[in-house]
């Protein structure tokens, strides 16, 4: 008789731990860590020879600001940003923003993304918190009802704009015409929606 082996899965309800999830959220949050002091090295390099006027340097580390986490598509991963001070005089400081971290990131593009294929997939606005709670863990948050209701209104505004781009200056060496049929968000009956592709 074949010997049966049985898999434990990871326990959506957040209450057991998935090893193999801490580990990918370790290692992102060290990859954060050091793609920041990177950029940091090289603000501070480009300073190194500023001095004040008693010989100190003009920028400093300044400890880090509080930490936060960044909801990610393996969950949330908590980041420290460091903090330069700038000793210098006059209005032009000189303060440290990394570009892969802005300032009021909360979110992840992938996460994001994430959103309007809930919603295409007939996910209510009051059930996208329980939805993302399943897909990226018990701490996936700040995606209430009023979050979720202004994003539609940021995709509707993006939509209008793709559907009024100049294609004039365009020339198409083919193009692709195929009806698609879509039942989410849309009455009973199936809508054909007309997708063109066209190769340039």
């Amino acid at each position: 008789m074949p010997e049966t082996t049985i898999t434990e899965l990871p326990d959506p309800s957040g209450s057991g731990s998935d090893p193999f999830t801490d580990v990918l959220r370790d290692g992102a949050r060290k990859l954060i860590e050091q793609a920041i002091h990177a950029e940091l090295a090289t603000l501070m390099n480009a300073f190194s020879g500023d001095k004040l006027e008693d010989g100190r340097a003009r920028l400093v580390r300044h400890g880090h600001l509080p930490e936060r986490e960044v909801m990610t598509g393996i969950g949330p991963v908590p980041v420290k940003v460091p903090r330069v001070r700038d000793r210098g005089a006059g209005e032009d400081k000189v303060s440290f923003t990394p570009s892969i971290l802005p300032r009021y990131l909360r979110k992840a593009k992938s996460v994001e993304d994430l959103l309007p294929w809930l919603y295409l997939k007939g996910v209510s606005t009051g059930d996208f918190s329980e939805a993302l709670e399943a897909l990226l863990g018990p701490n996936a948050k700040g995606l209430s009802a009023k979050t979720v209701t202004r994003l539609k209104a940021d995709w509707w505004t993006d939509y209008e704009a793709w559907q009024k781009r100049d294609l004039g200056t365009r020339r198409f060496l083919y193009i692709w015409a195929d009806g698609v049929y879509f039942k989410p968000r849309m009455a009973e009956e199936k809508q054909c929606v007309l997708v063109i592709v066209g190769a340039d």
